[in-house]
């Protein structure tokens, strides 16, 4: 297979991701440090946070303007929870920044992609990533499944076969990426909840059902991809 181009907008998107990446992982840990360093504050503090959804506390405890008093250990904790917060409202700033690029991106390469129902931003970049800048290179929808790792594989050791496991190769980004589509539209999209009815109905179990939905995803993917013969 040909290596994927790195010379155009997905590279960007590529980019773009990681630093997404990096960013959403910086953010959940400084809300856990937060919440963390509210739980076990002084009681003062406890009780002015108490019952604080995480919007509302981020907002609260940013806008804070802690007055140096006579409990310096009262002070540093206020202190660092602003700061805390200060740095989670500045990732959310970031990670909105990003998107607005993203989004701007998918719109020009590959709208098709963007407008599938299920395909929000972060997934729908997720699947250009692992596509590249030169998708022609797949040369089919059969191997675009199985770059996707949804190919099925046969389950049985008998003559015939009636039974398919997971695939657990290809890339686990896209693969990712589709399982999330899947679960979107299995719990909002009527024709995909009348499917999964229908085939449960058959005796499949809820994982064979959503390795259906996900090479039939694949399949529609990889019609919106850009450059694509």
């Amino acid at each position: 297979m040909t290596p994927k181009g790195r010379n155009g907008p997905v590279e960007q998107m590529r980019v773009l991701m990681v630093a997404r990446r990096s960013a959403r992982q910086q953010r959940i840990q400084s809300l856990n440090q937060l919440r963390h360093l509210v739980f076990t504050a002084p009681e003062e503090i406890r009780v002015r946070f108490k019952d604080r959804y995480k919007t509302s506390l981020v907002s609260e405890a940013a806008n804070m303007r802690p007055n140096q008093g006579s409990d310096p250990v009262i002070y540093t904790t206020y202190l660092m929870i602003r700061n805390l917060a200060r740095r989670i409202r500045g990732l959310n700033n970031e990670m909105a920044d990003i998107d607005r690029m993203l989004t701007d991106l998918l719109k020009q390469t590959a709208p098709g992609l963007f407008e599938l129902h299920g395909a929000g931003t972060d997934t729908a970049a997720s699947l250009l990533v692992t596509a590249g800048d030169n998708p022609d290179r797949l040369g089919s929808e059969g191997s675009w499944a199985h770059l996707c790792g949804v190919t099925p594989l046969p389950a049985n050791s008998g003559k015939v076969t009636t039974r398919f496991r997971l695939n657990r190769g290809g890339d686990r980004q896209a693969n990712a990426a589709l399982y999330r589509i899947v679960l979107t539209r299995m719990a909002h999209d009527p024709p995909t909840r009348a499917y999964v009815a229908r085939r449960r109905a058959e005796g499949l179990n809820t994982a064979e059902i959503m390795r259906c939905l996900k090479r039939y995803v694949a399949r529609q993917t990889y019609k919106h991809l850009p450059q694509t013969t």
